[in-house]
């Protein structure tokens, strides 16, 4: 399946090849600024646009805060550099490449142990309440993983993730952390984002040790239908798409040698 973007499909396959680094660089930046990354380990991959059979995954031992468009390898479903040099992180190739493989809608796979939405996967229920709207709008996209393995070094705990999120977006990992995945860089950051915020919002609400205010069921049910069924696109495009946007502009009054 060729990647889409949110780039012009008129683009030529080169140039969506680069405009899917500059994407991915940005993303590995911006969770630099929102505190989302943990030393030079986690992982976002992105399939290479035009293929089936790689990704775009940074050499072990760079750190996010340095990862720029062009640094990135590419790293087939079978582990083999494919282009570019540097070592690939084990963990993330068996956690990526099956994920890749497997889940039509996963081009982007972020995986990360950033603190809020970690710190909800350490508890015995880690389920996302409902207790307000950002958090029904990410409820319905996620999936619960209730069994920690141990360290991803076999592709075999790729292909059970991917199992275990099946067509939702937004998986909570058992005593480690969290993964999304997304058709564009753009929806796979977006739900991280947002994740984190729930995640944050919760644990707040929780440590005041006051009863929680649990919305309706009928009107738990009426948010998820409204969000899925009649949210507005603004300009036809979908709302990740205009929050990337927006933080990528930060980026380049920031830090614009993301895109070299």
């Amino acid at each position: 399946m060729p990647l889409e973007t949110h780039a012009s499909a008129d683009l030529s396959l080169s140039d969506q090849r680069w405009q899917a680094r500059i994407d991915l660089a940005a993303a590995h930046r911006l969770a630099v600024m929102h505190g989302f990354n943990e030393g030079i380990f986690n992982h976002f991959t992105l399939r290479v646009p035009g293929t089936e059979d790689r990704y775009y995954q940074i050499p072990f031992g760079l750190h996010w805060a340095e990862v720029t468009a062009s640094c990135f390898m590419e790293v087939g479903y079978d582990g083999a550099v494919r282009a570019g040099e540097g070592h690939v992180e084990r963990s993330a190739y068996c956690i990526h490449a099956p994920m890749h493989r497997l889940l039509p809608a996963a081009a982007a796979v972020f995986h990360t142990h950033m603190p809020y939405t970690s710190a909800l996967a350490r508890l015995e229920d880690p389920q996302i309440l409902p207790i307000g709207q950002t958090e029904l709008g990410t409820m319905m996209l996620t999936a619960y993983d209730d069994i920690y393995t141990g360290p991803a070094f076999d592709p075999a705990e790729g292909e059970r993730l991917a199992s275990v999120i099946g067509d939702k977006t937004v998986l909570i990992m058992a005593n480690h952390g969290v993964a999304t995945v997304g058709k564009t860089v753009a929806e796979a950051y977006d739900r991280l984002y947002y994740m984190e915020r729930v995640a944050q919002v919760q644990l707040y609400a929780m440590w005041t040790n006051k009863p929680l205010k649990r919305l309706p069921e009928e009107v738990v049910d009426h948010t998820i239908s409204t969000y899925r069924q009649t949210a507005p696109k603004y300009g036809g495009r979908p709302n990740a798409e205009w929050h990337f946007d927006a933080l990528k502009r930060i980026l380049d009054r920031k830090e614009p040698d993301y895109k070299d």
